[in-house]
């Protein structure tokens, strides 16, 4: 996508090993060159499987706040796990709406 300019007004690189994406002494000490490495925002995974082990391990490793959105389809997704807190629900449904309202703002404009 970035090599179409579909991607715009970021950097993006990759892939990148998970320590080298948000660690910059591992990206160092393993000699990466990247203005991404160990400054990612963003995590991209390759499907949903990867992207659930990457999110428990954030929520229970890191203490991370999480939001379960799948995108693609004409309406954002909210999609929890059984095991997900009360904030985790309604952060979920919060990114959704922002999602859903900027896609319309972007529709009529």
């Amino acid at each position: 996508m970035a090599d179409r300019g579909q991607i715009k007004g970021g950097l993006l690189d990759g892939p990148l090993a998970f320590d080298n994406a948000v660690s910059l002494v591992a990206a160092k000490t393993k000699g990466i060159s990247s203005a991404v490495a160990g400054r990612a925002d963003i995590l991209v995974v390759p499907d949903l499987e990867s992207g659930n082990m990457l999110a428990k391990q954030l929520e229970y490793l890191g203490n991370a706040l999480s939001a379960g959105i799948v995108l693609g389809a004409r309406v954002p997704i909210v999609l929890t796990s059984r095991a997900d807190t009360a904030e985790t629900r309604i952060a979920s449904c919060v990114i959704a709406a922002l999602i859903a309202h900027a896609t319309r703002e972007r529709q009529t404009s």
